[in-house]
């Protein structure tokens, strides 16, 4: 009986070892850091803060990896339009992993961005910053109504938090 017990268990062990050889390594997990709630709040404040610094009442929105709102914040005084236009911004500088003012330089030489203005979600005006980790792109983060300042603002914002995006 033990002589029976111990060949089923060689042929479970080798089995399962088989098994194990034949799975393809991209089947594995993708690990990755994500936004948190109080990282997010701090750009999203901090970019808000440096613009009422410089007189500028503004919209800021960040958004997850997946483009989720995680933050939407309004400032006193700021235009209905910015909490939109800033998610935009935002959403644009996520999925193309760059800034706007990167994807409104890129529209002058690929014709391409200028089609891609036609997604939904997308939009070619400064003041959208992707946030990132090393190369990987975390989330965005869009800031409107300060023209010509947003993304120094949203900069200012992200200054905030630097050493949590290590």
């Amino acid at each position: 009986m033990t002589h029976i017990n111990t060949k089923a268990m060689m042929l479970a062990l080798l089995t399962a070892s088989s098994a194990a050889a034949l799975s393809p390594a991209s089947a594995q997990l993708i690990q990755h850091k994500d936004l948190s709630y109080a990282t997010a709040l701090a750009i999203a404040t901090g970019a808000l803060e440096a613009c009422k610094a410089r007189g500028y009442a503004t919209g800021a929105v960040v958004l997850d990896r997946g483009g989720n709102v995680l933050i939407s914040l309004r400032g006193d005084n700021a235009g209905l339009h910015t909490v939109e236009n800033a998610r935009r911004k935002a959403y644009t500088a996520l999925t193309f992993k760059m800034t706007t003012s990167k994807f409104i330089e890129e529209m002058k030489t690929r014709p391409v961005r200028r089609e891609q203005t036609n997604l939904p979600g997308v939009i070619a005006i400064d003041g959208g910053v992707p946030i990132k980790v090393g190369n990987d792109v975390i989330g965005g983060v869009g800031l409107s109504g300060s023209p010509g300042v947003d993304e120094e603002c949203v900069n200012a914002g992200l200054e905030k938090v630097k050493q949590d995006l290590q």
